[in-house]
């Protein structure tokens, strides 16, 4: 995201767009790639219930809140495209917030990475991950990324 100073995210957090709803896909080759047809869209909301549930020194992937939100919901898979944007907007959200605050820092991206759009980047997560106890280890030479240590290990059950 750009202009992240400028924009109000608590109330794209809390903007009415519709949703939760459930769409039929047609296309074949998403079908096979997710394995169905019926794709759950989460409000952006629901991301920053569930991100707040995460224990102090755990961690959470977007694809398990994603597998949550189609499970819970009659679904076969949960859009992937607007899940990243929502976690975003938590977080950026909860950034912008002087009270209630959405641990964002223990949502990570697939494989345990740490995600550059937060508040701060890839430094600021990785400091608090430390802080509660996380390894973080880079990977890549030109492509530098972060990933949390182990991190399946101290990933929650939702």
């Amino acid at each position: 995201m750009a202009n992240e100073d400028k924009k109000d995210f608590n109330a794209m957090l809390k903007r009415d767009n519709g949703m939760p709803k459930i769409q039929v896909v047609t296309d074949p080759k998403t079908i096979e790639k997710y394995g169905g047809e019926k794709m759950y869209f989460a409000p952006p909301t629901d991301y920053d219930k569930i991100m707040k549930t995460i224990p102090f020194g755990r961690v959470v992937t977007v694809g398990k809140i994603r597998e949550y939100f189609a499970a819970h919901n009659d679904a076969d898979f949960t859009d992937p495209i607007t899940a990243g944007i929502f976690v975003s907007i938590a977080a950026w959200a909860s950034y912008q917030r002087r009270e209630d605050e959405t641990p964002f820092w223990r949502t990570l991206k697939a494989h345990g990475e740490l995600n550059p759009k937060y508040p701060g980047g890839v430094a600021a997560q990785k400091e608090k991950l430390e802080a509660e106890g996380h390894t973080i280890i880079q990977r890549g030479r030109k492509n530098i990324r972060y990933y949390v240590k182990d991190y399946e290990a101290a990933q929650v059950v939702l």
